[in-house]
């Protein structure tokens, strides 16, 4: 009765912990533009992907899977810098750098969770190029509804699983005197790093995992790529194979800045070999750049986006237009 009791006091009083964010504390004289860069991209984000959800809301002619996957991509970006970006500029602008250990934690499951889910997904987006080039004849019967929910549910389902394992485990540890995270938002790696516990054991989960992981998602990702390549090269129009290569491009990019940055964070988990000032780096990277630039790369370089955006612009013009006369009248 006594080991329970002293078991729900260490629960309580981990619970009512602070941690302190230290990764901008030392740059207060360029305070303003980190705010006016984190705002922009926060803004660059939500407003881009919520126009490429009402686009493809509103077009039937873009009703399709690719699309249907880059509506869970967006909502999966703005999950994500939600979940961040908001607390960075409140710690920017009031200069309080604490967070509860709730909010922590809260942090903590939903970055895992959009990690993964985001890294399974690209996997997803990359099979149904694969379908869509190499066997287009078999496209609409492979690429059903129901393997366009089961590729989009599979990757928020294990996220959300495998995040919960992580907050177990790191719950778990003991973080002594030291509430100090080097980092601008409570990260895995950062959370280790501020442990006094002995974190072998979660960095060979991390390790075991991201082999694991990248084996299945990114291994699918290359090889869908090296199929859909020997594909294209195969076409004799050179005007047909630009265009097939112009529909991949944009996911491509997404891949090689995304799963680029990710890994050059977690290639090595101990934190203690790693180096505070890159990993922020490409965190700020994987965290606010590659959502804010998700919705240009998939509008600027899609020509049935554009074309919706252009005719929906015409459209409203006309209607702008009228509504003058009107009053004119």
């Amino acid at each position: 009765m006594v080991k329970l009791q002293m078991y729900v006091t260490a629960i309580n009083t981990s619970f009512s912990e602070d941690f302190h964010l230290l990764a901008f504390s030392g740059l207060q004289s360029v305070s303003f533009v980190l705010i006016f860069a984190i705002l922009l991209l926060y803004l660059l984000c939500m407003i881009g992907n919520l126009i490429i959800i009402a686009v493809v809301w509103t077009a039937p002619r873009l009703h399709t899977p690719m699309y249907f996957f880059l509506c869970n991509l967006s909502v999966l970006d703005m999950t994500y810098v939600s979940t961040i970006l908001p607390k960075l500029l409140d710690y920017q602008i009031t200069g309080k750098n604490i967070i509860s250990f709730t909010s922590c934690f809260t942090q903590l499951f939903m970055s895992v969770a959009c990690l993964d889910t985001e890294f399974l997904l690209l996997s997803s987006m990359a099979y149904d190029r694969y379908v869509a080039i190499c066997d287009p004849l078999k496209y609409s019967i492979i690429m059903s509804r129901k393997s366009c929910i089961s590729l989009s549910l599979t990757p928020w389902t294990f996220g959300m699983l495998n995040s919960l394992l992580y907050v177990f485990l790191i719950s778990h540890l003991s973080f002594c005197d030291s509430k100090n995270i080097t980092h601008f938002y409570c990260d895995l790696k950062a959370l280790l790093g501020a442990s006094c516990s002995d974190i072998r054991y979660v960095n060979i989960v991390i390790l075991l995992e991201g082999y694991i992981l990248g084996v299945i998602a990114f291994g699918m990702i290359l090889i869908s790529y090296v199929f859909i390549i020997s594909a294209i090269l195969k076409i004799n129009t050179s005007a047909k194979r630009l265009k097939i290569f112009s529909s991949c491009s944009s996911h491509l990019t997404v891949v090689f800045l995304f799963c680029g940055s990710l890994l050059s964070v977690y290639i090595n988990p101990d934190p203690k070999s790693s180096k505070e000032q890159k990993d922020i780096i490409f965190s700020l990277m994987y965290v606010a750049v590659v959502p804010a630039l998700n919705p240009l790369v998939y509008s600027l370089r899609n020509k049935d986006v554009l074309d919706v955006l252009r005719i929906s612009s015409v459209t409203f013009g006309h209607i702008s237009k009228f509504g003058k006369l009107v009053k004119a009248v």
